[in-house]
């Protein structure tokens, strides 16, 4: 980190200073501090820490962390022993102006830990790249995040590509830009090793970052869900209400590890046997504590995880409640107890979190606030509230669902859905995930995460009416401004399995869990009752599912037990028929269990899914829903419901989850002849006329360069002012028949009161049109004319895309008409969408089917508007300027595909809640 660095130790690379001569001096520019850049983020071991942009009063965190690098690292750094960094050094290195240069500083608490830095060159698209990481933290992936970090604020800044000098024995170095997945030229130069690469996101570049993440994340989860040994810290107080039968539960759950109690006023206390040698008064009294569980009164709690971290404990559940109850005070206090925790790269679940469940049979953590908890199982959950928590696990004990870990994250400060799916991923004891979601920090992430899971494991989200639309009392966040339906395709393209209630979800989850997935979604019905068989029937056929047999011919009062029980398995061993549903009506629990233990018996010998419904149960009803085991066979249960609905509705779910994983294969859809940096740089220029928050709309020749960049060619209109000048204007617009319009957007589509003229087919229909039209028009006091060519006949729809709060790039669609926004027929997509995404988008409005051929019409190029799909989703998920655009009409017939008119304006972008960058929520 000299002035004029040439060579890098093991673990770091210099940069030469920056080539633009006679730039200004920090002091000449007005400091703005990019607090957007700032980001929790996990480190590769599992804990925290926290990335800012350095600023000029890191000077002593610097020079200490210099203080404690090797004398190698110094040499092969300097080339000559330095001590110490001088006072112009430091100030070189923590003084940057974040535009030219800049540098980003990797904290734990007050020390820093590495420290990463940029400086433009004179190619205004390019960037000289170095790091410096603490000898203390080599191996925690601290280089792989500072670079991450770097190349997003990069190229927020229109820089493309970094290049960088690194000594050939420099292997590490060499090998941490070889594995971004970035396409990295080397060339040897002057003993140096020249390093550049573009850095752009690429799929490969994308997949190394999430890998990461994955790796990182799931690690971090696993500690707290993993602990060696456990400290229940209480005070008092709190003592014997809330920390002692904490520890009683922990003990009697049989956990494998060590327990402390820490009464942080009361060291004499006892547990309820009598015993105190594990009883102390202080967190730093304990050894080897990996999780902490804290009960202490709220004013306490900070102090408390402050305390855990100095002894180094790298979890903490807290139980405490308030902060969500406390209003503004509460939010505060919550951040504040992040901050702390995350300063000592500490994790947190909660606060007023219900508890944590570890069913493993290596560590039998049960650290919840209940008496009855769920068996060991192979259901995953998540749930936000304490009160969610407790009802899931209550439920699940009661269905005898069994449950492999249950995560209660209370306000979700901290550890979220999407730690968990991370964690779920790699774990042998889950097979399926349920997750229940008041808010959505990240949709993104989660989207990405999800769809990842879902190839392997089945995901069930549960939401509430306003997700995503509101914030529950405590929540910190984003909301969405799109519709509520903009979520829930999100959810389907991700392969989730969406539920409408905690009960759907567990309907669903008991299917999942006992019984193997369905091939398709032919499905047979047997029952004792014609009327119930044909009601089931009826609510499959409403589901899309193919009914193949409906036999109500089920007797178990004349016909013996072998003699039901084999035509059980003749109807689920038929050939065409991939599942079966058993409906049962009679008073008698009892006489249920026999059916049960049939249809049982019939499940543990095929492989197609078999479900039950007994809807007339007089007592004992609730013994007969759920999971419904014969001690004597050896399976899961069988999935029993009080409700055909629910029985049809929960098979169907499954049925589509599985078609959406045969057929996604999870390749993004990609389009030739696209220029993001021509778009991009055009961008830039118009932006610099985007005034704070106002949305800038841009002219239809700036519009239409724009779309050109990527592929999207606009038909070319101009305005007219008179009858000659629209006929002299003809030629330049190719030739006839053409159109003419108003430039009013709505009058421009309304045919029916004048602001349309259509099939002008010479030059003195041209002069007749336009005079009949200016008067029409005159009436409206809008006389301004487009003049444009008329596109072939065909059907007419509608693209759009927004750039919302919470969601990022939403894209839409629909036909044109007055029915689409009416009944809101609309599809929705998130990018980046893969080629099943674009499919699904064009075909799920259901307008769309005049797309295929109706009334005698013909088929139009759905593949073109496929291939224009892909190219607006592409360029709203490049360009967040992009407020929001929309092409209307498109007109689409049997050869071609015409975007009639387009708009697009622009604004400041919001920062993503996801990125090419690793990042917590905040």
């Amino acid at each position: 980190m000299s002035e004029q660095p040439r060579a890098t130790e093991s673990h770091q690379i210099g940069s030469r200073e920056p080539l633009i001569k006679g730039a200004p001096t920090t002091a000449e520019i007005p400091f703005i501090y990019p607090a957007h850049w700032e980001a929790d983020v996990v480190l590769r071991d599992g804990a925290t820490a926290h990335l800012r942009p350095v600023i000029p009063t890191d000077r002593n965190a610097l020079q200490q962390m210099y203080a404690g690098q090797s004398e190698r690292t110094i040499y092969l750094r300097f080339f000559a022993p330095k001590p110490q960094l001088s006072d112009k050094e430091l100030t070189r290195f923590t003084t940057v102006d974040h535009k030219d240069r800049v540098a980003f500083v990797l904290m734990l608490g007050d020390e820093m830990i590495g420290i990463g830095r940029f400086d433009r060159t004179d190619d205004p698209t390019e960037a000289e790249v170095a790091f410096m990481i603490s000898d203390r933290h080599q191996g925690r992936g601290i280089g792989s995040i500072l670079l991450e970090h770097l190349a997003a604020a990069a190229k927020e800044l229109g820089i493309n590509k970094f290049a960088a000098e690194v000594l050939p024995q420099n292997r590490a170095m060499l090998n941490v830009f070889a594995d971004t997945g970035y396409d990295v030229s080397r060339a040897f130069d002057d003993g140096l090793v020249m390093v550049r690469f573009d850095i752009d996101p690429t799929d490969r570049s994308r997949q190394v970052m999430e890998s990461r993440e994955h790796r990182a994340e799931a690690k971090s989860i696993s500690e707290l869900l993993n602990p060696a040994s456990i400290a229940v810290v209480g005070s008092s107080s709190t003592w014997s209400d809330q920390a002692q039968p904490m520890i009683e539960t922990i003990r009697q759950g049989g956990f494998q590890g060590k327990i402390w109690g820490v009464c942080l006023d009361g060291g004499a206390i006892s547990d309820s046997t009598g015993e105190s040698h594990n009883i102390v008064t202080s967190v730093n009294q304990t050894e080897g504590v990996e999780l902490a569980l804290i009960t202490v009164p709220i004013e306490q709690v900070e102090r408390v995880v402050e305390s855990c971290g100095r002894a180094g404990i790298r979890g903490a559940l807290i139980l405490t409640r308030g902060y969500a109850e406390d209003g503004t005070r509460g939010q505060v206090r919550q951040k504040a107890l992040v901050r702390t925790a995350r300063s000592f790269g500490m994790r947190i679940i909660g606060p007023a979190s219900f508890g944590i469940l570890n069913n493993s049979p290596e560590i039998n953590l049960d650290a919840t606030v209940n008496q009855h908890d769920p068996q060991a199982g192979t259901l995953g959950v998540f749930t936000q509230s304490a009160v969610m928590g407790e009802m899931f696990s209550n439920m699940a004990v009661r269905r005898r669902i069994g449950v492999s870990s249950l995560v209660s994250a209370g306000n979700r400060a901290d550890v979220s859905g999407n730690d968990l799916m991370q964690y779920w991923e790699d774990d042998p004891e889950t097979s399926v995930c349920a997750l229940y979601l008041e808010s959505i920090g990240n949709p993104r992430k989660f989207s990405r995460i999800a769809r990842r899971l879902s190839r392997n494991k089945p995901v069930i989200v549960a939401k509430n009416a306003v997700t995503g639309m509101q914030l529950p009392p405590g929540h910190t966040g984003r909301t969405s401004i799109a519709p509520a339906t903009a979520l829930e395709s999100l959810f389907k393209q991700s392969g989730v399995i969406s539920a409408d209630s905690s009960e759907q979800v567990l309907d669903i989850a008991q299917l999942l869990v006992s019984m193997p997935l369905p091939s398709g979604r032919r499905l047979a019905v047997v029952s004792n009752a014609t009327a119930l068989a044909q009601m089931v029937a009826d609510r499959a056929n409403t589901q899309e599912l193919e009914v193949k047999l409906a036999d109500a011919a089920l007797d178990l009062e004349h016909e013996d037990s072998a003699f039901v029980q084999q035509m059980l398995r003749t109807a689920a061993e038929s050939s065409d028929v991939d599942a079966l549903i058993v409906v049962f009506m009679h008073e008698d629990a009892q006489v249920c269990r026999e059916i049960a233990s049939l249809a049982q018996r019939v499940a543990e010998e095929i492989t197609k899914p078999i479900l039950a419904v007994f809807p007339g149960i007089i007592e004992n009803a609730a013994s007969m829903v759920g999971l419904v085991q014969d001690s004597t066979i050896e399976h899961p249960g069988l999935p029993c419901y009080a409700s055909p609905m629910g029985a049809v509705d929960s098979l169907a779910a499954v049925m589509n989850y599985v078609e959406w994983r045969e057929k996604e294969g999870g390749t993004y859809a990609t389009p030739s002849g696209v220029s993001p940096d021509t778009a991009a740089h055009l961008i830039a220029d118009f932006m610099s006329r985007v005034q704070g928050e106002n949305l800038l709309p841009l002219a239809q020749e700036d519009v239409a360069s724009l779309l050109d960049a990527y592929g999207i060619e606009l038909l070319p209109s101009t305005t007219v002012d008179s009858p000659q000048e629209a006929v002299d204007r003809v030629e330049e617009l190719g030739s006839y028949p053409v159109v003419l319009k108003s430039t009013d957007e709505a009058l421009s589509k309304r045919l029916d009161l004048g602001g349309v003229r259509l099939g002008i087919e010479n030059a003195e229909q041209l002069r007749a049109e336009f005079e009949t039209m200016k008067k029409r028009l005159a009436r409206y006091g809008k006389q301004e004319i487009e003049l444009q060519k008329q596109a072939e006949a065909g059907q007419s729809a509608v693209m759009e895309a927004i750039e919302d709060p919470l969601l990022g790039p939403v894209i839409s669609f629909g036909m044109s008409g007055d029915t689409t926004a009416l009944l809101e027929d609309w599809a929705y997509r998130i990018p980046p969408l893969t080629k099943r995404d674009v499919e699904k988008l064009i075909r799920s409005p259901k307008a769309a089917a005049k797309l295929f051929g109706d009334d005698d019409l013909p088929e139009v190029r759905v593949d073109l508007l496929e291939d224009l799909a892909t190219r607006v989703a592409l360029m709203k998920d490049n360009h967040p300027e992009i407020a929001s655009l929309q092409l209307s009409p498109v007109i689409v017939s049997e050869t071609t595909l015409t975007v009639a008119r387009a708009k697009i304006t622009l604004g400041n972008p919001r920062q993503r809640t996801d990125s090419a960058r690793r990042s917590l929520s905040a």
